[in-house]
């Protein structure tokens, strides 16, 4: 397994890295791929890959300032495969980082917080 990857953003996908020594996954910025499948499909590999061999304590962390409807689902795609580490009786925490004022940022964490079991800490920046 690739134990760190970086993608660096751009002006229509965010920056990602993803860091298996530490534990951390970091997606920020704004997400609107041309082509969602070419850009999510080596995120969703590596946490694939890193959830059989997860560390004990594993953070999310979502800093968007702007995503689209697709994003939004391969963002639940990659919960829902990070979710599995919490069945291994590992720790998952998921931080919802939002614009203040940005209410629909704000709701899209609320809604995956209930559409997930991870543990969510919404915060604004």
């Amino acid at each position: 397994m690739m134990s760190y990857m970086k993608i660096e953003r751009t002006e229509d996908t965010p920056e990602v890295v993803l860091d298996a020594k530490n534990g951390t996954i970091l997606i920020s910025g704004i997400s609107f791929p041309e082509d969602i499948e070419f850009f999510f499909s080596p995120v969703l590999c590596w946490v694939e890959e890193y959830v059989q061999n997860a560390q004990q304590y594993t953070e999310i962390i979502f800093k968007m300032d702007y995503f689209n409807t697709a994003s939004s689902k391969k963002f639940l795609e990659i919960l829902l495969e990070l979710e599995k580490i919490i069945d291994t009786g590992k720790d998952l925490k998921v931080k919802w980082l939002f614009p203040d004022e940005d209410e629909d940022i704000k709701s899209a964490g609320v809604k995956f917080s209930s559409l997930t079991k991870s543990t969510f800490e919404l915060e604004k920046y």
